[in-house]
């Protein structure tokens, strides 16, 4: 018995992981009653504009059925959906959450780019997700759409948050998670690796999908 059953929630995992990464998220939103589509799509084998072509391709039948449909993205499934949405309209989009979108690039990336490690890592799309004239986030348009963002400042590698300036969470750094425009905004004591697992950022991207704007926490619980 679905609670929203015409409201669909599609999610997009990050950067050289898989969906079983978004498991437990799914898990939770099926819960709350919605039609939860967990997308698995080879992250590392092709630049951004071939995978968002592939992911959209693959959910085209949902968006054309459902009568509305949310998105819950994990760092690069971020950039994927905002590429879409450069050339198509999804005109049944309802809600947005990204967790650690590099929405603004990443400086790792400007660092490690040329070493080879990190391009058979995370293959051609990682390469172009810097933060210098190539970066592809850099030239998408500002997002208009309810866009809740996460974003993590606990980082557990201490070699990466050396290469980006501030606050991070390992991958991105607290300054380059927000696109121009955005709904609400949340930061959370997560890391970029771990975060879609985290309780707290689980429990608050269904209550963004539900309500528009996050729970805001009370201090004394710091």
């Amino acid at each position: 018995s679905l609670r929203h059953p015409a409201e669909a929630v599609i999610l997009l995992h990050g950067m050289a992981r898989s969906s079983s990464s978004m498991n437990k998220m799914a898990k939770t939103l099926r819960s709350a009653g919605y039609q939860v589509v967990n997308v698995d799509y080879p992250s590392t084998s092709a630049p951004i504009e071939k995978l968002t072509v592939q992911v959209f391709e693959a959910i085209e039948p949902l968006l054309n059925n459902a009568s509305t449909v949310h998105f819950v993205t994990h760092s690069l499934g971020g950039i994927i959906l905002r590429q879409h949405l450069e050339d198509h309209a999804i005109p049944n989009l309802g809600r947005v959450v990204m967790l650690a979108p590099p929405s603004r690039g990443s400086e790792v990336t400007d660092k490690l780019g040329g070493i080879f490690l990190y391009q058979w890592i995370n293959g051609p799309a990682g390469n172009q997700l810097g933060t210098g004239t190539n970066s592809l986030p850099l030239r998408l348009k500002a997002p208009e759409f309810e866009l809740g963002i996460i974003a993590g400042d606990r980082s557990i590698n201490p070699f990466l948050s050396l290469l980006i300036p501030g606050p991070d969470d390992g991958k991105v750094s607290l300054a380059r998670v927000k696109p121009e425009s955005y709904s609400d905004y949340l930061k959370l004591h997560t890391t970029h690796a771990c975060m879609m697992w985290n309780r707290k950022v689980i429990a608050q991207t269904r209550h963004f999908l539900e309500n528009g704007y996050f729970q805001k926490e009370a201090k004394h619980h710091d």
